[in-house]
């Protein structure tokens, strides 16, 4: 490997490519080259043409080189309570276990020693973006920052707002203390250049009327994108309704408070399990990102989400690990817990639902959930160069593959320990 790459981000890179073409597409380049101009993908190419032979080149020849994954959503305090409380159901276990247990993150060397954690998968993982939820404490959530800062990796954190419906002492004392607790953590954080703020709401229940209002407020002053929940849980729809009396279903809440997407408000919503057909035309129309969690919603017995409507009516979506109610933080384990769950939809509530395919799986993961920093999660010309080289020695062939039968069994089987290097914006982290 040529040691000059770590710090150098204009670079060539051979071997055998996968990326997303499109939705449905799958472009597979054997041998090919990759050209990276200042971190952003100058095109993959059969022969490096005349005006890029000056740059090194690092042969990479009989390994798969697949875009950088983004994890759409997930918790970074739930880290450390991974695989427990799985047999209870969202709101029971929110109250047993999270609430608890992201208390604890007032304590810093407690949030230091559990980020530290975190960090260190996330930075071995094959994500290179992600949207992560903290805790409501701004102390712990810089923190967090600079550590995800430090590590190479481009993401965006939310302090977390809620008010009311939980416990103390996570529960902050108003909405007053919420928003200025939210003022500071947007001062302080104005350093970081690849850890961005994000404005959290944790989800409806949890933020009281004012607080919405003040978020939306503050959301229209800065441009800041939006993370909440939506639609996750029965019991959770249901108690929306009784707070919101004015709302016809529970995107309409946020749409209501002005924190769902349009032009101005990047907005991404987990899980949307049991969205409504309005509900599902509002976020088509808001531009609203959906991400699809589908460990989390089997683990927490929060159903089926119906990926197949949102991709064939072309919503923005991508995929989460959703930490911890997810208990593996690799999006590869995404993918294909959204090709068995939508096989399960099909087969047990809509026939007429195709399930998912390992390239429209492989989308999300990548391009789907990359597109809400930008042009990520693929090898397209103008694209950023975000990048997993991968090492398949541990799942060897007994008969020559494809590139698209390579991809799947890496998708399935790999690990992370299976990343061999790993660069995020044309920067490489190991």
């Amino acid at each position: 490997m040529n040691n000059t790459m770590k710090h150098n981000f204009t670079f060539i890179i051979k071997g055998d490519f996968c990326y997303s073409a499109s939705k449905k597409e799958l472009a597979a380049r054997e041998n090919h080259f990759l050209i990276c101009i200042n971190g952003i993908c100058a095109g993959i190419f059969e022969n490096i043409p005349m005006q890029y032979r000056h740059i090194p080149v690092t042969d990479y020849s009989g390994h798969l080189i697949l875009p950088g994954l983004t994890d759409l959503h997930t918790h970074a305090p739930q880290y450390s309570f991974r695989g427990m409380g799985m047999d209870l159901e969202l709101l029971d276990w929110l109250n047993t276990h999270t609430f608890p247990e992201e208390s604890r993150y007032e304590d810093l060397a407690y949030a230091r020693n559990a980020y530290r954690r975190f960090t260190d998968d996330m930075i071995h993982g094959p994500s290179t973006r992600a949207c992560i939820f903290a805790t409501r404490h701004v102390t712990a959530t810089l923190l967090l920052m600079d550590m995800l800062e430090a590590s190479g990796l481009i993401t965006k954190v939310g302090k977390v707002n809620m008010d009311r419906n939980c416990p103390f002492p996570l529960c902050e004392a108003d909405f007053n203390t919420s928003l200025s607790d939210t003022q500071l953590w947007l001062e302080a954080s104005k350093k970081q250049k690849r850890c961005l703020p994000i404005l959290t709401p944790r989800f409806i229940p949890s933020c009281s009327d004012p607080l919405m209002k003040g978020l939306a407020d503050l959301q229209k002053n800065t441009g800041l994108p939006v993370q909440s929940h939506l639609s996750e849980n029965l019991s959770e729809i249901e108690w929306v309704q009784e707070l919101c009396p004015d709302s016809r279903f529970y995107g309409e809440a946020y749409y209501n408070y002005h924190l769902f997407g349009g032009e101005t408000c990047p907005t991404i919503m987990a899980h949307c399990v049991h969205s409504s057909p309005e509900e599902i035309e509002l976020l088509k129309s808001q531009n609203v990102w959906v991400a699809h969690c589908p460990q989390s919603n089997t683990n927490l017995s929060s159903g089926i989400a119906p990926v197949r409507r949102y991709l064939d009516q072309d919503l923005r979506i991508g995929l989460g690990s959703d930490i911890a109610g997810g208990t593996c933080g690799s999006i590869f384990r995404a993918m294909t817990d959204a090709i068995q769950v939508s096989k399960l939809y099909w087969r047990l509530i809509d026939t007429d639902a195709v399930p998912v395919t390992v390239e429209e799986a492989f989308w999300m993961g990548t391009a789907g959930g990359g597109t809400f920093f930008g042009k990520t999660g693929s090898f397209l010309p103008g694209w950023d160069a975000d990048i997993l080289v991968m090492d398949e020695s541990r799942f060897p062939n007994t008969s020559p593959l494809t590139l698209r039968q390579r991809l799947e069994r890496v998708i399935y089987l790999s690990e992370d320990r299976d990343i061999l290097h790993k660069f995020v914006a044309g920067r490489q982290l190991f």
